[in-house]
């Protein structure tokens, strides 16, 4: 490119810029995204989950009732006492009762019984988590913990059975340690139809997500002949 006043066949300088004047910003690679952990899948972790415990509102209400009514009663009978006022009839009915009979009288021994089988039971509530119709999920994250319904997967499965060629109609039993399945086949040789059952029901059952998968029993049969 030549310009007025300048010798043909000359060439223009270009103006050089350094590297620090230039406006045009580096990009910055976000270097979190590579130390990112991915994302939780079913395959991984090691999915461990307790079962939930129950509140126990119910049977701890009851017992609270009946030991405020109990201490109530004995403690207005006993400032009755203080206050120069005769005890109450059970009370002294209570007293004498005990003064007289024996350890081998049959109420005290049913008395026993029943005191015994009240704490034992107290006891297995203490004890037991309870809220066996919710099954616990895998735990791939330790600040989120999840259960699924016995009941709503036991319709998963069946629904997924259903879809088999050859079954008419399914009925699934869900327990914590064992899915049980009816089949009914109206065509196709039952062997092939539990075959393709067992095959679909376990990827259903791995797709539930569940920190202890039930073991699977399946049973196909034919529908009853009408007549």
């Amino acid at each position: 490119m030549t310009e007025p006043g300048e010798p043909t066949g000359s060439t223009r300088r270009m103006p050089t810029v350094a590297p620090g004047d230039s406006e045009t910003p580096t990009p910055v690679l976000d270097s979190s995204a590579d130390t990112r952990a991915p994302v939780p899948t079913l395959e991984q972790g090691d999915g461990r989950a307790g079962r939930f415990w129950s509140a126990r509102r119910v049977p701890a209400a009851l017992l609270a009732l009946v030991l405020l009514g109990a201490a109530g009663l004995l403690l207005y009978d006993i400032a009755a006492v203080r206050a120069d006022h005769p005890a109450m009839q059970w009370r002294r009915s209570l007293a004498d009762g005990l003064a007289e009979r024996q350890l081998d009288d049959v109420a005290v021994l049913i008395g026993a019984g029943v005191a015994a089988l009240i704490g034992l039971w107290l006891i297995l509530l203490a004890l037991t988590p309870g809220l066996r119709d919710l099954l616990p999920m895998r735990r791939d994250r330790s600040d989120v913990r999840a259960g699924l319904d016995r009941t709503a997967a036991a319709l998963v499965l069946r629904d997924r059975a259903v879809e088999v060629s050859g079954v008419q109609s399914v009925r699934v039993r869900m327990g914590r340690r064992k899915a049980k399945v009816r089949a009914l086949s109206h065509f196709r040789e039952l062997d092939d139809v539990r075959t393709d059952l067992d095959d679909v029901l376990e990827k259903a059952v791995r797709e539930l997500g569940l920190a202890k998968p039930p073991a699977l029993s399946v049973q196909v049969h034919r529908p009853a002949k009408k007549g």
